[in-house]
Protein backbone atom coordinates (compact mmCIF):
# COMPACT_ATOMS: atom_id res chain seq x y z
CA UNK A 1 0.00 0.00 0.00
CA UNK A 2 1.00 3.49 -0.80
CA UNK A 3 2.01 4.77 2.73
CA UNK A 4 2.03 8.59 1.40
CA UNK A 5 -1.04 9.63 3.71
CA UNK A 6 -1.53 13.35 5.61
CA UNK A 7 -2.50 11.16 8.38
CA UNK A 8 0.95 9.17 8.52
CA UNK A 9 3.28 9.13 11.16
CA UNK A 10 6.11 6.83 12.31
CA UNK A 11 4.12 4.62 14.55
CA UNK A 12 1.44 3.94 12.04
CA UNK A 13 3.95 3.15 9.52
CA UNK A 14 5.86 0.49 11.82
CA UNK A 15 1.90 -1.01 12.64
CA UNK A 16 1.87 -1.41 8.36
CA UNK A 17 4.73 -3.09 8.43
CA UNK A 18 4.10 -5.32 11.07
CA UNK A 19 0.63 -6.21 10.00
CA UNK A 20 2.04 -6.59 6.31
CA UNK A 21 4.44 -9.35 7.34
CA UNK A 22 1.76 -10.91 9.16
CA UNK A 23 -0.51 -11.33 6.55
CA UNK A 24 2.30 -12.57 4.02
CA UNK A 25 3.67 -14.90 6.47
CA UNK A 26 0.36 -16.60 8.27
CA UNK A 27 -1.98 -16.18 5.60
CA UNK A 28 -1.18 -15.51 1.92
CA UNK A 29 0.68 -18.86 1.64
CA UNK A 30 -2.50 -20.87 2.74
CA UNK A 31 -5.34 -18.58 0.92
CA UNK A 32 -6.31 -21.00 -1.85
CA UNK A 33 -6.83 -23.82 0.93
CA UNK A 34 -8.95 -21.72 3.17
CA UNK A 35 -10.68 -21.01 -0.43
CA UNK A 36 -11.16 -24.50 -0.97
CA UNK A 37 -12.73 -25.36 2.55
CA UNK A 38 -14.35 -21.78 2.76
CA UNK A 39 -12.84 -20.58 6.06
CA UNK A 40 -9.70 -20.00 8.28
CA UNK A 41 -8.02 -22.28 11.01
CA UNK A 42 -9.63 -21.33 14.42
CA UNK A 43 -6.10 -20.24 15.41
CA UNK A 44 -5.69 -17.51 12.71
CA UNK A 45 -7.52 -15.20 15.18
CA UNK A 46 -4.98 -16.20 18.37
CA UNK A 47 -2.12 -15.58 15.91
CA UNK A 48 -3.75 -12.09 14.96
CA UNK A 49 -4.38 -10.81 18.64
CA UNK A 50 -0.45 -12.08 19.80
CA UNK A 51 0.72 -9.85 16.61
CA UNK A 52 -1.37 -7.05 18.06
CA UNK A 53 -4.00 -6.89 15.31
CA UNK A 54 -7.32 -7.01 16.82
CA UNK A 55 -8.68 -4.56 18.84
CA UNK A 56 -6.38 -2.01 18.03
CA UNK A 57 -8.48 0.81 18.98
CA UNK A 58 -9.97 -0.28 21.76
CA UNK A 59 -8.37 1.25 25.30
CA UNK A 60 -5.60 -0.22 27.23
CA UNK A 61 -7.89 -0.40 29.89
CA UNK A 62 -10.16 -3.31 28.10
CA UNK A 63 -7.02 -5.61 26.76
CA UNK A 64 -6.94 -3.15 23.34
CA UNK A 65 -4.39 -1.74 21.68
CA UNK A 66 -4.80 1.81 22.95
CA UNK A 67 -5.26 3.19 19.40
CA UNK A 68 -7.96 4.97 17.50
CA UNK A 69 -9.58 4.68 13.73
CA UNK A 70 -6.41 5.12 12.04
CA UNK A 71 -4.69 2.35 13.70
CA UNK A 72 -7.83 0.03 12.40
CA UNK A 73 -7.37 1.55 9.02
CA UNK A 74 -3.87 0.73 8.38
CA UNK A 75 -4.40 -2.88 10.06
CA UNK A 76 -7.26 -3.58 7.24
CA UNK A 77 -5.86 -1.76 4.85
CA UNK A 78 -2.82 -4.47 4.46
CA UNK A 79 -5.40 -7.08 5.16
CA UNK A 80 -7.32 -6.19 2.22
CA UNK A 81 -4.66 -5.59 0.09
CA UNK A 82 -2.85 -8.91 0.57
CA UNK A 83 -6.10 -10.77 -0.27
CA UNK A 84 -6.28 -12.18 3.36
CA UNK A 85 -9.67 -11.49 3.57
CA UNK A 86 -10.04 -15.38 5.55
CA UNK A 87 -11.32 -13.36 9.10
CA UNK A 88 -13.32 -10.23 9.25
CA UNK A 89 -11.23 -8.04 11.41
CA UNK A 90 -13.58 -5.12 10.19
CA UNK A 91 -16.62 -7.17 12.07
CA UNK A 92 -14.64 -8.52 14.82
CA UNK A 93 -12.58 -5.35 16.06
CA UNK A 94 -14.38 -2.32 13.79
CA UNK A 95 -17.74 -3.22 14.52
CA UNK A 96 -18.90 -5.75 17.30
CA UNK A 97 -15.78 -4.35 19.74
CA UNK A 98 -16.94 -0.43 19.16
CA UNK A 99 -20.73 -1.59 20.40
CA UNK A 100 -19.60 -3.10 23.00
CA UNK A 101 -17.17 -0.23 23.92
CA UNK A 102 -20.09 2.26 23.57
CA UNK A 103 -22.79 0.74 24.58
CA UNK A 104 -21.66 -1.93 27.50
CA UNK A 105 -21.81 -1.58 30.95
CA UNK A 106 -18.31 -1.75 32.78
CA UNK A 107 -18.66 -5.32 33.72
CA UNK A 108 -19.74 -6.32 30.35
CA UNK A 109 -16.44 -4.43 28.63
CA UNK A 110 -14.75 -6.43 31.17
CA UNK A 111 -15.86 -9.13 29.97
CA UNK A 112 -15.46 -9.52 26.42
CA UNK A 113 -13.45 -6.73 25.12
CA UNK A 114 -10.34 -8.33 26.46
CA UNK A 115 -10.89 -11.94 25.09
CA UNK A 116 -11.66 -10.11 21.21
CA UNK A 117 -8.48 -8.56 21.94
CA UNK A 118 -6.83 -12.15 22.49
CA UNK A 119 -8.66 -13.89 19.81
CA UNK A 120 -10.13 -15.92 22.94
CA UNK A 121 -13.05 -14.89 21.35
CA UNK A 122 -14.30 -14.48 18.42
CA UNK A 123 -17.20 -11.94 17.13
CA UNK A 124 -19.80 -11.50 14.94
CA UNK A 125 -22.94 -9.31 14.54
CA UNK A 126 -26.54 -11.00 13.14
CA UNK A 127 -28.95 -8.08 11.80
CA UNK A 128 -30.17 -9.77 8.37
CA UNK A 129 -32.89 -12.30 8.47
CA UNK A 130 -34.02 -14.13 5.20
CA UNK A 131 -37.27 -11.87 4.88
CA UNK A 132 -35.32 -8.43 5.87
CA UNK A 133 -31.45 -7.81 4.65
CA UNK A 134 -31.35 -3.66 4.42
CA UNK A 135 -34.76 -3.41 5.96
CA UNK A 136 -33.97 -3.88 9.80
CA UNK A 137 -37.16 -2.70 11.41
CA UNK A 138 -38.60 -5.86 9.28
CA UNK A 139 -36.72 -8.53 11.87
CA UNK A 140 -38.61 -10.87 13.27
CA UNK A 141 -36.41 -12.53 15.58
CA UNK A 142 -37.17 -11.59 18.81
CA UNK A 143 -36.70 -12.00 22.23
CA UNK A 144 -39.08 -12.06 25.46
CA UNK A 145 -37.95 -11.27 28.99
CA UNK A 146 -38.61 -14.54 31.35
CA UNK A 147 -37.20 -13.38 34.96
CA UNK A 148 -33.21 -12.54 34.79
CA UNK A 149 -33.16 -14.23 31.11
CA UNK A 150 -34.27 -13.25 27.71
CA UNK A 151 -35.44 -15.75 25.54
CA UNK A 152 -34.36 -15.37 21.82
CA UNK A 153 -36.41 -17.43 18.84
CA UNK A 154 -35.38 -16.66 15.01
CA UNK A 155 -32.98 -16.85 13.02
CA UNK A 156 -29.91 -14.68 10.94
CA UNK A 157 -28.80 -15.00 7.21
CA UNK A 158 -25.21 -14.23 6.10
CA UNK A 159 -23.43 -14.21 9.14
CA UNK A 160 -19.68 -13.26 8.43
CA UNK A 161 -17.33 -15.30 11.13
CA UNK A 162 -20.52 -17.25 11.60
CA UNK A 163 -18.49 -20.55 11.84
CA UNK A 164 -16.01 -19.35 14.89
CA UNK A 165 -18.03 -16.96 15.98
CA UNK A 166 -18.45 -17.52 19.83
CA UNK A 167 -19.78 -14.11 20.72
CA UNK A 168 -22.90 -12.51 18.77
CA UNK A 169 -24.18 -9.59 18.75
CA UNK A 170 -27.90 -9.64 17.79
CA UNK A 171 -30.60 -7.41 16.69
CA UNK A 172 -33.84 -8.76 18.10
CA UNK A 173 -37.73 -7.37 18.63
CA UNK A 174 -37.96 -7.08 22.31
CA UNK A 175 -40.70 -4.89 22.62
CA UNK A 176 -44.48 -4.67 20.80
CA UNK A 177 -43.64 -1.25 19.22
CA UNK A 178 -43.43 -1.32 15.44
CA UNK A 179 -40.36 -0.38 13.44
CA UNK A 180 -37.28 0.60 15.18
CA UNK A 181 -38.45 1.31 18.97
CA UNK A 182 -38.78 -1.89 19.21
CA UNK A 183 -35.22 -3.38 18.34
CA UNK A 184 -32.97 -4.44 20.74
CA UNK A 185 -29.38 -5.74 20.98
CA UNK A 186 -28.93 -8.36 22.80
CA UNK A 187 -25.04 -10.36 23.21
CA UNK A 188 -25.25 -14.22 22.85
CA UNK A 189 -21.83 -16.37 24.31
CA UNK A 190 -22.56 -19.20 21.48
CA UNK A 191 -20.22 -21.83 23.69
CA UNK A 192 -23.12 -21.94 26.34
CA UNK A 193 -26.11 -21.07 24.96
CA UNK A 194 -28.37 -24.36 24.61
CA UNK A 195 -30.39 -23.81 21.27
CA UNK A 196 -27.81 -22.11 19.41
CA UNK A 197 -26.80 -23.93 16.16
CA UNK A 198 -25.02 -23.19 13.01
CA UNK A 199 -26.45 -23.98 9.66
CA UNK A 200 -23.84 -25.23 6.66
CA UNK A 201 -20.87 -22.64 5.35
CA UNK A 202 -22.95 -20.78 2.55
CA UNK A 203 -21.80 -21.26 -0.73
CA UNK A 204 -20.68 -17.97 -2.34
CA UNK A 205 -19.62 -16.21 -5.10
CA UNK A 206 -16.72 -14.77 -3.92
CA UNK A 207 -14.63 -14.08 -0.62
CA UNK A 208 -15.18 -17.89 -0.30
CA UNK A 209 -12.54 -17.91 1.91
CA UNK A 210 -14.18 -16.23 4.58
CA UNK A 211 -16.66 -18.18 6.89
CA UNK A 212 -20.73 -16.94 6.40
CA UNK A 213 -23.23 -18.83 7.18
CA UNK A 214 -26.77 -19.17 8.92
CA UNK A 215 -27.30 -18.77 12.39
CA UNK A 216 -30.81 -20.02 14.62
CA UNK A 217 -31.59 -19.22 17.76
CA UNK A 218 -34.58 -22.12 19.49
CA UNK A 219 -35.55 -20.57 22.79
CA UNK A 220 -32.40 -19.53 23.46
CA UNK A 221 -31.60 -18.23 27.23
CA UNK A 222 -29.37 -15.16 27.29
CA UNK A 223 -28.86 -13.23 30.85
CA UNK A 224 -31.03 -10.17 31.25
CA UNK A 225 -27.32 -8.32 31.98
CA UNK A 226 -26.38 -8.90 28.57
CA UNK A 227 -28.64 -6.18 26.51
CA UNK A 228 -26.47 -3.76 25.43
CA UNK A 229 -27.49 -0.26 26.68
CA UNK A 230 -29.34 0.70 30.07
CA UNK A 231 -32.55 -0.20 28.65
CA UNK A 232 -34.56 -1.99 25.74
CA UNK A 233 -35.31 -1.13 22.64
CA UNK A 234 -32.20 1.01 21.78
CA UNK A 235 -31.20 -1.04 19.35
CA UNK A 236 -31.34 0.63 16.38
CA UNK A 237 -30.60 3.95 17.64
CA UNK A 238 -27.08 2.28 19.00
CA UNK A 239 -26.77 0.75 15.07
CA UNK A 240 -27.63 4.20 13.34
CA UNK A 241 -25.07 5.73 15.47
CA UNK A 242 -22.12 3.53 14.44
CA UNK A 243 -22.68 2.99 10.80
CA UNK A 244 -20.65 6.32 9.48
CA UNK A 245 -17.51 4.60 11.26
CA UNK A 246 -18.47 1.23 9.47
CA UNK A 247 -19.01 2.64 6.50
CA UNK A 248 -15.40 4.06 6.40
CA UNK A 249 -14.21 0.75 7.32
CA UNK A 250 -15.76 -0.52 3.89
CA UNK A 251 -14.43 2.78 2.00
CA UNK A 252 -10.80 1.96 2.95
CA UNK A 253 -10.88 -1.77 2.47
CA UNK A 254 -12.74 -0.66 -1.35
CA UNK A 255 -9.34 1.51 -2.02
CA UNK A 256 -6.71 -0.90 -0.63
CA UNK A 257 -8.22 -3.78 -3.08
CA UNK A 258 -8.69 -0.80 -6.06
CA UNK A 259 -4.75 -0.33 -5.62
CA UNK A 260 -4.52 -4.46 -5.31
CA UNK A 261 -5.80 -4.43 -8.56
CA UNK A 262 -3.91 -1.79 -10.36
CA UNK A 263 -1.13 -3.21 -9.08
CA UNK A 264 -1.65 -6.95 -10.27
CA UNK A 265 -2.46 -5.53 -13.61
CA UNK A 266 0.07 -3.23 -14.05
CA UNK A 267 3.00 -6.36 -13.54
CA UNK A 268 0.68 -8.15 -16.40
CA UNK A 269 0.53 -5.58 -18.67
CA UNK A 270 4.30 -5.13 -18.67
CA UNK A 271 5.47 -8.52 -19.04
CA UNK A 272 2.97 -9.95 -21.52
CA UNK A 273 3.77 -9.27 -25.11
CA UNK A 274 0.83 -9.42 -27.89
CA UNK A 275 1.88 -8.32 -31.56
CA UNK A 276 5.26 -8.32 -31.26
CA UNK A 277 5.21 -5.67 -28.32
CA UNK A 278 4.16 -5.31 -24.47
CA UNK A 279 0.45 -4.82 -23.76
CA UNK A 280 1.23 -1.51 -21.82
CA UNK A 281 3.13 -0.34 -24.87
CA UNK A 282 -0.66 -0.27 -26.59
CA UNK A 283 -2.81 2.89 -26.11
CA UNK A 284 -5.89 1.36 -25.01
CA UNK A 285 -3.66 0.07 -22.49
CA UNK A 286 -2.31 3.23 -21.46
CA UNK A 287 -5.18 4.68 -21.17
CA UNK A 288 -7.26 2.28 -19.28
CA UNK A 289 -4.88 2.11 -16.94
CA UNK A 290 -4.87 6.01 -16.54
CA UNK A 291 -8.16 6.30 -15.88
CA UNK A 292 -7.98 3.55 -12.87
CA UNK A 293 -5.22 5.15 -11.48
CA UNK A 294 -7.03 8.52 -11.61
CA UNK A 295 -10.56 7.25 -10.31
CA UNK A 296 -8.33 5.02 -7.27
CA UNK A 297 -6.07 8.73 -6.60
CA UNK A 298 -9.65 10.24 -6.44
CA UNK A 299 -11.14 7.71 -4.17
CA UNK A 300 -8.39 7.74 -1.81
CA UNK A 301 -8.57 11.75 -1.14
CA UNK A 302 -12.05 11.56 -1.15
CA UNK A 303 -11.48 9.01 1.70
CA UNK A 304 -8.45 10.56 3.44
CA UNK A 305 -10.78 13.61 3.95
CA UNK A 306 -13.48 11.47 5.40
CA UNK A 307 -10.89 10.43 7.99
CA UNK A 308 -10.11 13.39 9.15
CA UNK A 309 -13.95 14.24 9.70
CA UNK A 310 -14.26 10.89 11.50
CA UNK A 311 -11.09 11.69 14.01
CA UNK A 312 -12.24 15.04 14.45
CA UNK A 313 -16.08 13.89 15.30
CA UNK A 314 -17.61 15.39 12.17
CA UNK A 315 -18.13 12.91 9.61
CA UNK A 316 -22.06 12.84 9.24
CA UNK A 317 -24.44 9.76 7.72
CA UNK A 318 -24.80 11.25 4.39
CA UNK A 319 -21.08 11.93 3.29
CA UNK A 320 -20.33 8.33 5.02
CA UNK A 321 -22.89 7.08 2.79
CA UNK A 322 -21.32 8.76 -0.07
CA UNK A 323 -17.73 7.35 0.96
CA UNK A 324 -18.99 4.00 1.30
CA UNK A 325 -21.09 3.79 -2.36
CA UNK A 326 -18.83 5.30 -4.22
CA UNK A 327 -15.98 3.83 -3.58
CA UNK A 328 -17.52 0.87 -4.21
CA UNK A 329 -19.25 1.08 -7.40
CA UNK A 330 -15.35 2.49 -8.47
CA UNK A 331 -13.97 -0.58 -7.06
CA UNK A 332 -16.13 -2.73 -9.17
CA UNK A 333 -15.46 -0.70 -12.18
CA UNK A 334 -11.97 -0.50 -11.93
CA UNK A 335 -11.49 -4.31 -10.95
CA UNK A 336 -13.61 -5.28 -13.98
CA UNK A 337 -11.07 -3.43 -16.36
CA UNK A 338 -8.30 -4.45 -14.80
CA UNK A 339 -9.76 -8.31 -15.65
CA UNK A 340 -10.37 -7.33 -19.20
CA UNK A 341 -6.86 -6.22 -19.86
CA UNK A 342 -5.76 -9.70 -18.46
CA UNK A 343 -7.85 -11.56 -21.43
CA UNK A 344 -8.48 -15.00 -21.05
CA UNK A 345 -6.02 -15.33 -17.57
CA UNK A 346 -8.51 -12.98 -16.40
CA UNK A 347 -10.62 -15.68 -16.33
CA UNK A 348 -8.53 -18.00 -14.58
CA UNK A 349 -8.73 -17.88 -10.54
CA UNK A 350 -4.98 -19.02 -10.44
CA UNK A 351 -4.69 -15.32 -11.36
CA UNK A 352 -5.55 -12.84 -8.34
CA UNK A 353 -7.72 -10.36 -10.39
CA UNK A 354 -10.15 -13.20 -11.39
CA UNK A 355 -10.39 -13.78 -6.97
CA UNK A 356 -10.74 -10.42 -6.66
CA UNK A 357 -13.44 -10.23 -9.06
CA UNK A 358 -15.52 -11.73 -7.28
CA UNK A 359 -14.99 -10.53 -4.00
CA UNK A 360 -15.59 -7.22 -4.31
CA UNK A 361 -18.98 -7.55 -5.86
CA UNK A 362 -20.57 -7.93 -2.40
CA UNK A 363 -19.14 -5.01 -1.06
CA UNK A 364 -21.92 -3.36 -3.24
CA UNK A 365 -24.24 -4.55 -1.66
CA UNK A 366 -23.36 -4.96 2.15
CA UNK A 367 -23.04 -2.50 4.94
CA UNK A 368 -26.19 -1.20 3.20
CA UNK A 369 -26.85 -1.94 -0.22
CA UNK A 370 -25.18 1.07 -2.43
CA UNK A 371 -29.25 2.03 -3.66
CA UNK A 372 -30.04 2.80 0.13
CA UNK A 373 -26.75 4.79 0.49
CA UNK A 374 -28.29 6.99 -2.25
CA UNK A 375 -31.75 7.31 -0.90
CA UNK A 376 -29.57 8.28 2.08
CA UNK A 377 -27.97 11.12 0.67
CA UNK A 378 -31.13 12.19 -1.24
CA UNK A 379 -33.10 12.49 1.82
CA UNK A 380 -30.68 14.78 3.33
CA UNK A 381 -30.29 16.82 -0.16
CA UNK A 382 -34.30 17.33 0.59
CA UNK A 383 -33.74 19.41 3.89
CA UNK A 384 -31.50 21.88 1.86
Amino acid sequence: MDARRPWMDEELALLRDGARRFFERECVPNEMAWRAQHHAPRDIWTKAGAAGLLCASIPEAYGGGGGNFLHEAVIVEEQAYSMSQSFSNNVHSGIVAHYILAYGSEAQKKRWLPKLATGELVAAIAMTEPGAGTDLQRIKTHARLDGDWWRIDGSKTFITNGLHANLVVVAVKTGAEAGAKGISLLVVETDTAAGFRRGPLLDKLGQRNLDTCELFFDDVKVPATHLLGAEEGKGFVQLMQQLPRERMLIAVVAVAMMRRAIDETLDYVRQRNVFGQPLMAMQNTRFKMAECETQARAAQAFVDDCIAKLMKGELDVPTAAMAKWWTTDTLCRIVDECLQLHGGYGFMNEYPIARLYADVRVTKIFGGANEVMKEIIARDLEKR
